[in-house]
Formats: C-alpha cells, sequence, structure tokens
C-alpha cells in the first residue's frame, strides 16, 4: 500500500486542571459534533495541560471553541500520513524529508492499527506541500 498523506489542521488548548478541565474541554468539542483525526494531552507543569487538538472539521471545532467561550492557538499545519507496518518504515519516511531539506518539527504515531501505523508530522504551513511531494516520490 503507498502511504495515504492528508494536510490536516491543529489547534492547541491550555487548561488549568488536568481532569476538569481537559473532561470539560473535550465534552464541548464533542458536543460541537467535532471528530478527530488525533489528538494529544501533554502536561506543562503540576495543574496546567496542553491539548493538541486536530479536528476533521476545523470549521466545527473553531464555531465550538468560539461558543464554549475557549482560548486557543492555531490552526497549525501537520501531515497525517498512514501506512502498511513494515519494518524501517517511519526511517524511510525521515530520511526522505530529511533529503528534501524538510524540518519536522515535533512528531507522534501508533504502530499496529490493523497491520498498519499512523504518525503525525507537524510542519510548518509553507514545507507541507513539499513534504507530500517528497513523500509520494
Amino acid at each position: 500500500m503507498a502511504l495515504d498523506i492528508k494536510q490536516v489542521e491543529y489547534y492547541n488548548i491550555i487548561v488549568n486542571d488536568h481532569m476538569v478541565d481537559g473532561s470539560r474541554l473535550l465534552s464541548i468539542i464533542a458536543g460541537a459534533g467535532v471528530s478527530f483525526h488525533a489528538f494529544k494531552a501533554v502536561p506543562l507543569g503540576p495543574r496546567r495541560t496542553q491539548f493538541s487538538l486536530f479536528p476533521m472539521d476545523s470549521v466545527k471545532m473553531a464555531d465550538g471553541a468560539v461558543k464554549a467561550g475557549l482560548k486557543w492557538d492555531g490552526p497549525y499545519s501537520a501531515l497525517l500520513i498512514k501506512g502498511d507496518e513494515k519494518s524501517g518504515a517511519l526511517a524511510d519516511i525521515y530520511q526522505k524529508l530529511s533529503q528534501a531539506g524538510i524540518q519536522v518539527d515535533e512528531s507522534m504515531g501508533i504502530a499496529d492499527i490493523n497491520g498498519g501505523y499512523g504518525v503525525v508530522l507537524h510542519l510548518k504551513q509553507e514545507e507541507c506541500n513539499k513534504a507530500m511531494t517528497a513523500l509520494n516520490m
């Protein structure tokens, strides 16, 4: 299977109480009918967490956040890549990006999803098309 590559947007939202505000945030976004490609939660300190939300519908995400009075940063750009699980798959992706001079700011991934894997690459907006071209060689 060739790589399935999609450019996606994401938003960062910081909450002050891990469990209470994190639960409230996810409930608000779910209530707005937003589904996600991916999400990440990273602690910033003892009582603060940054959520990175990768919505399938950015307009719904923004509308839901505005209606709830949430403050967010974004949108930022990322590539969502899915492929068949094979040894060295991620190394191949990074090698192609490196050869094209593309800097990956951050990444996260998961393996063994129905015999495949998924990875999210955080890139600068202007690098996304260049990265898609490099990966589809």
